[in-house]
């Protein structure tokens, strides 16, 4: 991480410096006025002011916005973990009884599609015979005495009833038949990913006994666990941000249709806290089995002055951000916040309203700060 810092603020001196030359400047003299600055031996000005060209900014994703007003509550921060949603998974059922036989690539996180196989259930080899082979003997026999009973049917020799329950034996003994000698196929009835098998490999299992389970992901489910000394304020919480533990990256469920699904009297499952569960549409960058960090929005207060939390930086125990003054100025502030949803926060100081932030490639900013480049012609004085 060190270098790529150092690479960064080679490259982003190259840009300050040597992008601005004026004509009647060669190269030579660019370079060597661009060796002088980057070893302190060019006078330094006693400005705070930040040089960061154009050029630069747009290259390194640097973005601005204005400060303004907006409606903002403060969020209980309370932690919690994803899940999937209990309607979103399936479960692949045995439909014979006998012992388990996957396929080799069948584990945990596999991709399937509808009607995939993920292996077999064979009784064979089991005292009394095969079930499979019985049931298919059995639907042979019932079907041949169908055949026989039609056409004395059809001449009135045999009577209605004694069809009638040779077409019903007929088809029950159909209905057993997996319809496959040595076993029954084991199919996924939706796609998805496999997100646990319920039997090892070589184990028996019954007729309709789940063997895995199968998650579309398509719908996820965020848990928060609220300490009960929040109780009286959840009759307001509407929507929450969250941060995965994996990522830096706060997500907002009002992104990503996510819905309040349980209500205020949910049952403790473990002492000191309230489950509040969410669920939300997965944009596939959230997985699964995750914990998260959970800030509960509650109904929005007076308009007030709000900051992205993308905007600030912090040295030494201090916030800052940093105020874009012209094309190429910009100023470094103390800040302070007041309370915070994860990706906003309430500006108590540091920043009047309508004044330009940089909300994007912060860090870029900071780079060139440490550079203290200042383009020729380029005044301090504002």
């Amino acid at each position: 991480m060190k270098y790529t810092n150092i690479l960064l603020l080679i490259s982003l001196l190259a840009f300050v410096s040597c992008g601005h030359d004026n004509k009647g400047h060669d190269h030579s003299e660019a370079e060597e006025e661009h060796a002088h600055e980057i070893h302190g031996e060019k006078e330094e000005s006693e400005s705070d002011e930040i040089i960061l060209s154009p050029q630069a900014a747009e290259k390194y994703g640097v973005k601005v916005s204005a400060i303004s007003k907006k409606s903002f509550s403060d969020a209980i921060k309370v932690s919690g973990s994803i899940v999937g949603a209990p309607d979103d998974a399936a479960s692949i059922v045995a439909k014979s009884s006998g012992i388990l036989s996957l396929n080799r690539d069948i584990l945990p996180g596999k991709k399937l599609n509808t009607g995939a196989s993920i292996g077999v259930v064979t009784s064979k080899g089991f005292t009394g015979g095969d079930a499979d082979e019985l049931a298919s003997l059995q639907y042979q026999a019932a079907k041949k005495e169908l055949d026989r009973i039609t056409p004395l049917y059809e001449e009135g020799i045999v009577s209605a009833k004694e069809y009638n329950a040779a077409v019903a034996a007929c088809e029950q003994a159909r209905a057993a038949h997996s319809g496959r000698n040595g076993g029954s196929s084991l199919v996924t009835p939706v796609s998805g990913v496999i997100t646990e098998l319920l039997v090892k490999q070589g184990e028996y299992v019954n007729a309709g006994q789940p063997v895995a389970t199968v998650s579309r992901n398509s719908r996820l489910m965020l848990r928060a666990d609220v300490p009960q000394k929040y109780h009286s304020m959840l009759s307001g919480v509407t929507t929450a941000n969250f941060r995965p533990a994996y990522s830096d990256e706060v997500f907002s469920l009002s992104e990503l249709n996510g819905v309040r699904s349980s209500s205020v009297d949910n049952v403790s499952v473990q002492p000191g806290y309230i489950p509040v569960y969410f669920s939300f549409d997965n944009n596939g960058a959230v997985v699964p089995g995750s914990s998260a960090e959970i800030y509960l929005q509650r109904e929005s207060a007076d308009s007030v002055l709000v900051i992205p939390v993308s905007a600030l930086t912090e040295q030494q125990g201090k916030l800052f951000a940093y105020v874009k003054l012209d094309d190429h100025g910009y100023e470094k502030r103390n800040v302070t916040i007041g309370m915070s949803n994860g990706k906003e926060a309430q500006l108590l100081s540091g920043i009047k309203e309508g004044e330009t932030i940089v909300t994007e490639g912060v860090i870029f900013v900071k780079l060139a700060e440490t550079s203290n480049v200042v383009p020729e012609g380029h005044s301090h004085n504002h």
